[in-house]
């Protein structure tokens, strides 16, 4: 960490107009990492420039940029990664800080809701139906049909605040507090909709990075409000879509093909709103964890 008067001092040159020296600066601050954002914080609230409370709200957004990169490339390169830890990440983009401990706490009470109905004697079908009537009878998830493909859709904090989501975001919360029962339903990676599979009984082993061939009792679609379904429905949505159907349309997919597809629900939604720098930065976030 740098000497206090020697970051204040360099943090009082922020309102320098020539931008390459703003940019030098910056680039020096930057490399300090997350210890300097209190100091950052400290000095936008006793400044009454502009000029310098935005370079200092630059500068904060890109330490903190940097920092969800780096955890998110880490996170798709660990085995033993989960989808929450994922999603989170994605989540922190855009709210950096983030309560975890209130989502955690939301989740836990769907998952003892849904614990105290379940038990050794029912069949998947009729878990499958302890989770739906838990999530969307008693704690009423829904689809969002009104703002479909609003950025809010694939953040898990406001999904899990608003109760309302895209196919994605909904199926991403059902996995995760279907996996945390033991149960083995897990994300289908199909084009333009995203459906979960409950995979054979037996089988508990999280699907690979890969295609998993599995055999699949059902499949299930939180959008509508965990509609059951079989192959036949798939093959015909393809037909419909004019899609060659592929083993991925059918498999588990993997928790990293989950929030890839995430990040890209994303980019879509802020380039059909004109945010370009923000579609920049997650495609960016995208190519991290694609090489």
């Amino acid at each position: 960490m740098m000497n206090p008067n020697e970051l204040n001092a360099l943090i009082s040159l922020l309102d320098d107009p020539d931008e390459g020296v703003f940019s030098h600066i910056k680039t020096k601050i930057v490399s300090l990492g997350q210890d300097v954002i209190p100091v950052l914080e400290n000095a936008w609230e006793h400044s009454f420039n502009p000029l310098l409370q935005t370079r200092i709200e630059n500068i904060i957004h890109t330490i903190q940029f940097q920092k969800i990169a780096e955890e998110l490339r880490h996170w798709s390169k660990n085995n033993e990664h989960t989808l929450l830890e994922g999603a989170l990440l994605v989540a922190r983009y855009q709210y950096p800080d983030l309560d975890t401990a209130k989502l955690n706490k939301q989740l836990e009470q769907i998952k003892h809701d849904i614990w105290l109905e379940l038990n050794d004697n029912l069949t998947a079908l009729e878990r499958t139906r302890v989770i739906n009537h838990i999530l969307f009878d008693v704690h009423q998830y829904s689809g969002n049909t009104v703002n479909y493909y609003a950025p809010q859709n694939s953040y898990i904090n406001n999904v899990i605040e608003s109760k309302k989501g895209n196919p994605l975001s909904l199926s991403i919360i059902y996995a995760i507090i279907a996996q945390s029962l033991a149960l083995p339903i897990y994300g289908v990676n199909l084009p333009e909709h995203f459906v979960l599979a409950y995979r054979d009984e037996n089988d508990f082993l999280q699907p690979s990075a890969k295609n998993d061939s599995s055999p699949i009792l059902f499949y299930i679609n939180p959008f509508s409000r965990g509609a059951v379904f079989g192959r036949k429905e798939i093959d015909a949505f393809l037909k419909q879509l004019k899609m060659k159907p592929l083993a991925e349309h059918y498999n588990a997919c993997s928790n990293l093909d989950i929030i890839k597809r995430l990040i890209r629900n994303l980019i879509n939604s802020y380039e059909k709103l004109g945010y370009p720098d923000k579609s920049q930065e997650l495609q960016s976030l995208l190519n991290s964890i694609s090489t």
